[in-house]
């Protein structure tokens, strides 16, 4: 098939967190299983950088780094590809399926438009941006009035990674029979050979003996780091030698994070470091005694079956779509509490069987049930039914 993937940000732009690694992913993946994979996205890196190559090839697939109107913009999801127009004007009729990640943004409005003209089917794969919440709201609902809800009705399939995201998507007016429960996944080959455990504690400055919580992920709201360095807070009087690692780049909200945790009195406490990739990113997981993601919103993360991968234990609060798959698994998801969060990292720092098994569980967990291979084969079996007159 001659498939062609739309995603805003697309590799190397990592900063812009589990949306770029998932259309990367699946895009090599198709590669490999022999479809002729095209990407069209955006040149933003990051908020101040930018990709120089125009045209790249990538593990096998073609990408079109069309340049945004503004980085600046880019980086607060606001962006805007003249370029993408008309080249989509003269390619879009030469692909068999369209592959659309994320629900509100320009490309959206410009392959709608484009498809319907030349009769190409597309898939649409919101990644968790359905809700009108957190920031945006009243931009969001005008943008679903306009264009939203035709886009989404007008799709021949569209992808959940939860049943949570279904209900997200029938909310919207979708029928369940477009609806396609497919869960995101990870290269597990990147985990065949982990770093061995103290590369990051010797790098940083930590001992053996101390016990850390990590969190990695973008440094957004949304993402509940308020709640974890509140319950961090409480942690820090019953247990000794403990440190909290946050790691990942700032989407907004360092500035109010530091604040509050110069507020608690735990700046020592408290290591940030940016965001961290490649190698340096696994030393992270596979150092840390327990991964945590207390986010107030989540989908499907992928950094939580990473930290499975590595054997890490998890905690997510029940907030998160992937809390149900987690829990008694890969370790806890537990209710959106300061009390109840603090209370389940205590849990798992002092029971080392509990910790051990989880460790093991949620290894096999994401071996077994994440991986790429058999993602890929279940979207490449949604494009067929897309291409039938079923659709």
């Amino acid at each position: 098939m001659r498939i062609l993937q739309m995603n805003p940000a697309f590799y190397p732009a990592m900063a812009y967190g589990g949306t770029v690694e998932v259309a990367y992913q699946l895009s090599r993946e198709l590669a490999r299983r022999g479809h002729q994979v095209t990407v069209y996205t955006s040149d933003t890196l990051d908020k101040y950088h930018r990709q120089r190559s125009k045209i790249s090839e990538i593990d096998g697939i073609r990408v079109y780094y069309f340049r945004n109107f503004s980085n600046a913009l880019a980086w607060h999801r606001l962006i805007f590809t003249p370029g993408m127009l008309l080249q989509l004007r003269k390619e879009a009729r030469n692909f068999d399926v369209i592959h659309l990640h994320g629900s509100r943004n320009f490309q959206n409005i410009v392959v709608h438009h484009y498809a319907k003209k030349y009769g190409i089917p597309y898939v649409l794969q919101a990644h968790g941006s359905l809700p009108r919440i957190m920031a945006k709201q009243r931009l969001k609902r005008v943008f679903d009035v306009l264009w939203g809800y035709r886009i989404l009705s007008d799709a021949a399939k569209v992808i959940a990674v939860t049943q949570m995201e279904v209900e997200q998507y029938k909310s919207m007016g979708v029928s369940e029979d477009k609806i396609e429960i497919v869960p995101n996944g990870i290269d597990l080959t990147e985990f065949d050979n982990l770093p061995q455990r103290g590369e990051f504690r010797r790098k940083h400055g930590l001992d053996d003996s101390q016990k850390i919580v990590l969190y990695l992920g973008r440094i957004h709201k949304i993402k509940g780091l308020d709640l974890l360095a509140m319950a961090f807070d409480e942690l820090a009087k019953e247990i000794d030698n403990i440190k909290l690692v946050i790691v990942g780049p700032d989407d907004g909200y360092l500035p109010a994070l530091k604040e509050l945790i110069s507020e608690l009195g735990i700046e020592e406490l408290v290591l940030l470091t940016g965001p961290l990739y490649g190698e340096d990113k696994l030393t992270a997981y596979v150092d840390a005694d327990v991964y945590v993601l207390p986010s107030v919103y989540e989908t499907f993360p992928v950094a939580v079956l990473e930290a499975g991968a590595c054997g890490t234990p998890v905690i997510v609060t029940d907030r998160c779509g992937i809390a149900d798959v987690i829990d008694g698994q890969a370790g806890l998801a537990v209710p959106y509490n300061e009390e109840q969060l603090s209370s389940a990292i205590l849990r798992m720092l002092s029971d080392n069987t509990m910790s051990r098994e989880f460790s093991e569980k949620g290894s096999l967990l994401v071996r077994e049930q994440f991986n790429w291979e058999k993602i890929a084969e279940q979207i490449e079996n949604l494009y067929l039914s897309c291409l039938s007159s079923s659709c």
